[in-house]
């Protein structure tokens, strides 16, 4: 049983972190100074927000950006990343649901209740839901990247081996011809343009069956 899950003490400020994250300059070290000069967000509210950014795995303790921050302000794998991010620092409620993204309010607080064995009304257990619900904001837990959704191109894969027998009688029309049979394998390229079929095919039949 984990004593506590992470969370924040002001969830709209880290919505409001992210969202200013997610639009603004990557910087060479994510600090205080950042925080204030480039997110103009000022206050212990904001600084105090940072090491849960660090939790996330968003940056490294020395303050600099991971691969991950990087996709966070990418558009297309915004979501994804935020997904990652949240799994990773909510790793305790995920191994107990997979999908505790799709937990209601109730279920959600009851999970947490579960883990860390906290009050209903503790303010940190409804800290923890509420900070939960800001990282779901963001999160796309369905999206996948473009480069892992990608299919091989058709020219670089080939399917199973075909296979074709064809009688061959020798000895012309005696009843005592011989009947032979021989296998021809092709490599078919995995492409479901039939007209490449028909190509192939038809090359065989004109070329290789008149024997």
């Amino acid at each position: 049983m984990a004593d506590h899950l992470p969370y924040v003490a002001s969830p709209g400020t880290l919505r409001t972190m992210l969202e200013r994250m997610r639009d603004s300059i990557l910087p060479e070290k994510f600090t205080g100074e950042f925080v204030e000069t480039k997110l103009k967000m000022k206050g212990g509210s904001a600084r105090s927000t940072i090491p849960f950014i660090r939790k996330m795995n968003l940056v490294q303790s020395d303050g600099t950006p991971t691969e991950l921050y990087k996709e966070f302000r990418n558009k297309s794998k915004s979501g994804y990343a935020i997904a990652k991010a949240t799994k990773i620092v909510y790793k305790d409620l995920f191994e107990q649901n997979e999908y505790a993204y799709e937990l209601s309010d109730e279920e959600l607080l009851g999970l947490i209740i579960q883990i860390t064995g906290s009050e209903e009304q503790a303010s940190a257990t409804k800290l923890t839901v509420q900070t939960f619900k800001v990282l779901k904001e963001f999160a796309d837990f369905e999206e996948v990247p473009e480069e892992e959704s990608k299919v091989a191109p058709e020219t670089s894969s080939y399917s199973p081996l075909a296979q074709y027998q064809y009688p061959q009688s020798l000895g012309g029309s005696t009843e005592e011809s011989i009947n032979l049979s021989y296998t021809i394998n092709l490599n078919l390229p995995a492409t479901t343009n039939i007209e490449v079929f028909n190509a192939i095919f038809k090359s065989l039949k004109e070329n290789l069956l008149k024997i």
